[in-house]
């Protein structure tokens, strides 16, 4: 049995290592989750030393450090002693269940790919990420790892991300959504034609074609694409979002009487932006390795540490890479 331990790249992240330590240290005294922190040894022992939660940190030496601008593969390749590769290593030899790094995306999945490696029959494995909904949130797959991608993958994507709305989402029927043009079974090009035909025989609760205008309004869990058209759909949402607190704020701190309506309201746009903000929600996880692998955002702060490993925790804890491994063992067996 694999212990509940989640590794955390200490140097990974625009704000490391602050706010990764500071991140760690509140889901171990918080939540009372046990973390391998990879890093130099040195400079985390003075950060977490005599501090609340510090009992369940264990700092796994690891010198070297991958930048944010390096090239993802070669990086991984040459620096084998950066912290990335050692908590990927950690996942790989079972002495941690899950990972988690706000380093390089590219390098992240690289150590994933190379270290952990791939569920046997998964043919690429896909960024996921969490979108807000009127109804709560949503599931997308995949949100960058993958710009091109042939029907087979993406009907696998859907039965990926369907498991993990429903073990960690709590979604008993996922529904699933193919992202199109249109939703008629004819729109759009061929892969998303053949992947609609792919996904009607498929043993998930797909329920058609969406479009983009339906993500927000809650209709699916899971919405389904292929990683040039999801990572576009994620950074305009994360704009629109930014964008249209700032005109809200512009236009209600323009008058007087508006400033006062604001001061009112206030409770309420704070409460909204929470539900906007991606600290909550922590980070994205790689579904199709055989670890729990969450990549948070480059620039994470400790809020988004400390969710991104919760999430990690819920992940390994509700064995969604050994559902994801059977599933798709089952299906190679009946092809």
């Amino acid at each position: 049995m694999i212990p509940i331990k989640i590794a955390v790249d200490g140097f990974g992240g625009d704000f490391a290592p602050e706010q990764i330590v500071a991140g760690c240290l509140q889901a171990a005294s918080e939540d009372r989750i046990p973390i391998m922190l990879t890093g130099d040894r040195d400079v985390l022992s003075s950060m977490i030393e005599g501090k609340p939660g510090s009992d369940l940190i264990e700092i796994v030496h690891a010198p070297e450090r991958i930048g944010m601008d390096e090239a993802p593969v070669e990086a991984v390749r040459t620096k084998k002693d950066s912290s990335l590769n050692a908590a990927a290593r950690l996942v790989k030899n079972q002495a941690a269940a899950g990972m988690v790094s706000a380093g390089n995306t590219g390098a992240c999945m690289a150590a994933a790919l190379f270290t952990i490696g791939r569920i046997r029959g998964v043919e690429r494995p896909a960024i996921t990420s969490l979108m807000p909904t009127v109804k709560g949130v949503c599931l997308m797959v995949d949100v960058g790892a993958n710009v091109d991608c042939r029907p087979s993958q993406l009907a696998q994507f859907a039965h990926m991300g369907a498991i993990y709305a429903q073990r960690v989402l709590g979604r008993p029927d996922p529904r699933v959504g193919l992202l199109n043009i249109g939703e008629e079974p004819v729109k759009g090009n061929e892969a998303a034609q053949q992947a609609y035909q792919l996904l009607s025989t498929a043993k998930i609760n797909f329920i058609g074609n969406i479009e983009g205008r339906d993500i927000p309004g809650g209709e699916v869990d899971v919405v389904v694409c292929d990683g040039f058209v999801g990572n576009i759909v994620l950074k305009f949402a994360e704009g629109l979002g930014t964008g249209l607190f700032t005109m809200l704020k512009q236009e209600l701190t323009a008058t007087l009487p508006r400033k006062l309506a604001a001061m009112i309201l206030r409770p309420g746009f704070a409460k909204l932006k929470q539900k906007m903000d991606y600290a909550e929600y922590g980070g994205a996880p790689l579904l199709g390795v055989k670890g729990t692998v969450i990549i948070a955002h480059g620039s994470s702060n400790a809020k988004a540490i400390h969710n991104a490993i919760r999430v990690a925790k819920e992940a390994s804890s509700n064995q969604v890479v050994e559902s994801i491994a059977e599933l798709i063992a089952g299906e190679m067996s009946e092809q």
